[in-house]
């Protein structure tokens, strides 16, 4: 909090500039607009230019005069609604403040006593019985006539003060205020009946600005009228709210009550983080609106990527993977049943609006897995996923059974699982590679030439580079067995097969070329050690 000072105000001190001010019913001020700061701070300079030596008698009693002419002068009609009190000032300003006294020395050569450049008055002199400066930044000082008795009743701050002036002084002077406008505004407030009333039209960043204000001063009605103004209003973006949450918190480690506008952002329901997951990844995945389930779908995957950049304990991330792969799991047995279903024998020939309905499941628990394993794979803990894939040999038996038609969105699963490997995203033992490739590399093959041109996401290059990548991750002669089996569906489908000849190249290299370098190399240091030995 700035301290507070209780001096005499010299002559030289300040220059006090009447701007014009709205009274409340209440009798006070209105709210000083922060377009009279920045246009007194801007005129500041060529108001405050070096000037002649110390001014004669006649000029100090012609000061006042004359600033009230200039003021005359440079009104205009769009003022015509404020209501100045300047004229009401003249003769009814304390001595203390008005300090004219002829032969009084001059100014002493300190900073703090350097003549202020601005200088606004506030208030109704006429009736008030106190002073209280404001001392700002670049030079700004304001003077408010107030009323003891306003200031005492809803300070805690002032009532201290004040008490402890003995004798009493009319002046109060506050150094170092970072925010003039709202300290002017804040007091302002002690005078009206309904804060709230006067917060309405207020945005957010500057109710935060008075919060401040009223809980350096200790107003807590007005602490408290800010509190329900953000209880209430919208906050728009998140580094606004960021704001009003970090204000709320300081004033809850002070203990004032803040829980109101705290459980917006926080809840006292002890549901675990784990079942609330649950429920949306159950709401989402049980969707049947095609639109909105794809669109919660990228919300939720891009809410959860966020969370993997934060800083979390390990059980939250665990409970959170638990769910995941009870999610997976589930989706995995209603299509196993949906594919044993499909593949009765008497399912072909059931009515069109029968076959329609199990085909349109099929492939939405399909992508269901698919979205699944993308949630997984950005949080490095996809290789479960791929070891219960890798091992579902009657789900591959019963793809070739089923039209092409019904079955393709299957094999997105095993591209995707594919291009995971190739890229890092997961890290399946080497048994589980070589029975992935074993069980899906032949059904996926089958479904390329759909997968080319019924699925809008599937890219063909990243595809065949995760498809060779992970063969090249095997022992030598499991790349052969599969780059060869591959070679035969290659020259008999073409385009219509993933194109693996840089996998193929690569193997080439590894079994024709590089054995005969590596036989060189290592032979060379037995011929050196030999021919050390006979000399």
């Amino acid at each position: 909090m700035a301290e507070i000072r209780l001096p005499r105000l010299e002559q030289g001190q300040t220059k006090i500039k009447n701007v014009p001010i709205a009274v409340t019913p209440e009798g006070f001020w209105c709210c000083p607009s922060p377009v009279v700061f920045q246009k007194t701070t801007k005129t500041q300079n060529p108001q405050n230019k070096p000037k002649s030596s110390a001014p004669t008698q006649n000029s100090a009693l012609q000061r006042k005069p004359n600033s009230v002419n200039e003021k005359k002068s440079g009104s205009t009609s769009s003022r015509t609604n404020l209501v100045t009190d300047e004229q009401k000032s003249h003769s009814s300003d304390p001595p203390v403040l008005n300090a004219p006294s002829i032969n009084e020395k001059a100014p002493r050569p300190k900073l703090e006593n350097v003549p202020r450049k601005v200088t606004i008055e506030f208030g109704e002199p006429g009736t008030s019985d106190l002073r209280v400066i404001l001392l700002g930044k670049q030079g700004l000082a304001v003077k408010l006539s107030v009323h003891r008795s306003v200031l005492v009743e809803n300070s805690s701050f002032f009532a201290s003060k004040i008490s402890k002036q003995q004798p009493v002084f009319p002046c109060l002077e506050i150094d170092n205020c970072d925010d003039v406008e709202i300290y002017v505004e804040t007091i302002g407030l002690m005078y009206c009946k309904e804060l709230k009333h006067r917060l309405i039209k207020q945005c957010v960043s500057r109710v935060l600005r008075i919060l401040k204000v009223g809980e350096q001063l200790g107003f807590m009605t007005c602490i408290q009228s800010c509190l329900e103004y953000l209880e209430a209003v919208p906050w728009v973006g998140e580094e606004e709210e960021e704001k009003v949450v970090s204000s709320v918190l300081r004033l809850e480690s002070e203990g004032i009550g803040v829980r109101p506008v705290l459980k917006r952002v926080s809840s006292d329901i002890s549901k675990t983080p784990k079942d609330t997951l649950s429920h949306i990844l159950e709401l989402v995945l049980k969707s049947k609106e095609e639109k909105g389930r794809r669109e919660m779908k990228s919300v939720v995957l891009k809410l959860l990527r966020e969370n993997n950049n934060l800083p979390s304990s390990s059980d939250s991330s665990d409970l959170c993977n638990e769910t995941l792969y009870s999610s997976c799991r589930n989706s995995l047995d209603t299509l196993l049943s949906l594919f044993r279903q499909a593949a009765e024998p008497d399912f072909a020939a059931k009515p069109i609006d029968s076959r329609e309905p199990v085909v349109k499941l099929m492939a939405i628990e399909a992508d269901n897995l698919l979205w699944l394993l993308d949630i997984l794979a950005d949080r490095q803990a996809a290789d479960e996923f791929a070891i219960a894939w890798a091992n579902q040999q009657e789900l591959a038996s019963l793809h070739t059974r089923l039209p092409i038609v019904s079955r393709h969105h299957v094999s997105t699963i095993t591209a995707r699982l594919f291009v995971g490997i190739g890229r890092g995203e997961l890290l399946p033992s080497k048994d589980t590679r070589h029975l992935l490739l074993k069980t899906w590399l032949e059904p996926l093959i089958n479904d390329y030439s759909w997968l080319q041109h019924g699925c809008r996401s599937f890219d063909r290059k990243v595809v065949e580079e995760g498809i060779g990548r992970t063969i090249l991750t095997l022992p030598l002669e499991d790349q052969q067995s599969i780059l060869l089996s591959w070679l035969g569906s290659f020259l008999k489908a073409g385009d219509n097969c993933p194109n693996l000849q840089r996998a193929f190249e690569v193997w080439w290299r590894r079994t024709f070329i590089r054995p005969y370098v590596e036989s060189e190399v290592l032979q060379q240091p037995n011929n050196t050690m030999t021919t050390k030995v006979e000399e």
